[in-house]
C-alpha cells in the first residue's frame, strides 16, 4: 500500500525514481562493504585466536619460571633484583583505516637496543629460572600488544558490521519496496487521470460536433 503522503504528480514520479535508482546503487556498495568487513573481520578473529594462544603459552612459561625461581631465591632478594627496572618500553598510539573503519595501531619502541637490558640485575646472586622467566615475559610483549590491537579493531569492526547489516535491510526491506510501491500507485494514478482526461475530451467534442451539426440544420 502507497503511503497516503504521495503526492501524485509527475514531478514527484521523477523524483521517486532518482531516489530509487540511488537506494539500489546504495544498497550494492553496502552490501559489498558488509561481505568484505566480514571477511576481514573473520580473519582478524582467527589472527586474535592464534595470538592469544601464544600469549597465554608465554605467561604459563613465565609464571613456571618465576614460582621456581622464588622457590630458590629469598622474596628479598628477588624483590630487590626486580625493583629498578633497567629497560623502558614506550608505545606510540596509531591508526589504520579498514573500509571506513579507523582500528587502532601500536608501535613499540625500547629505550636501547640493548636485548640484555631487559634484565634489570647482576646473575651472581639470582636464579637462571628468573632468567627464564623475564626473557618470556619479553619474548610475547609484542604479541600482547598485538592482541591488544587485534581485539579492538574486531570490537570495532563488529560494531560497524552490525550498522551496517541494518542499513542494508532498511534499504532491501523497507526503503526500496516502498518507494516502488509508491512509484507504482502514481503511475497508475496518472494513468488514471489521463483516462479520465481522454473520456472529458471525447465527450467534449461529441458535444462540439453534436451541437455544429444541429446548428447547420437549422440553418
Amino acid at each position: 500500500m502507497a503511503s497516503t503522503q504521495v503526492n501524485p504528480t509527475r514531478m514527484e514520479l521523477t523524483r521517486l525514481k532518482k531516489k530509487r535508482i540511488t537506494a539500489v546503487r546504495g544498497h550494492k556498495l553496502l552490501k559489498d562493504k558488509r561481505d568484505e568487513l566480514m571477511r576481514q573481520y573473520l580473519d582478524l578473529v582467527r589472527e586474535n585466536m592464534e595470538v592469544r594462544l601464544r600469549v597465554e603459552e608465554g605467561i604459563l612459561s613465565a609464571n613456571k619460571n618465576f614460582v621456581i625461581a622464588k622457590a630458590g631465591m629469598s622474596e628479598e632478594t628477588l624483590n630487590t633484583a626486580l625493583m629498578a627496572p633497567k629497560q623502558e618500553i614506550s608505545l606510540i598510539p596509531g591508526e589504520r583505516n579498514v573500509m571506513s573503519v579507523n582500528v587502532p595501531t601500536f608501535e613499540c619502541e625500547t629505550r636501547t637496543g640493548d636485548e640484555n637490558d631487559i634484565y634489570s640485575y647482576g646473575f651472581a646472586f639470582t636464579s637462571s629460572d628468573l632468567d627464564g622467566a623475564v626473557k618470556s615475559l619479553a619474548d610475547i610483549l609484542p604479541d600482547m600488544i598485538r592482541l591488544a590491537e587485534c581485539e579492538k579493531a574486531c570490537q570495532l569492526m563488529a560494531a560497524e558490521i552490525e550498522k551496517t547489516r541494518r542499513r542494508v535491510n532498511a534499504l532491501e526491506h523497507v526503503i526500496i519496496p516502498e518507494t516502488e510501491e509508491n512509484i507504482k500507485y502514481i503511475t497508475m494514478k496518472l494513468d488514471e487521470n489521463e483516462r479520465s482526461t481522454q473520456v472529458r475530451l471525447m465527450k467534449v467534442k461529441d458535444m462540439m460536433l453534436e451541437e455544429e451539426h444541429h446548428y447547420k440544420e437549422r440553418a
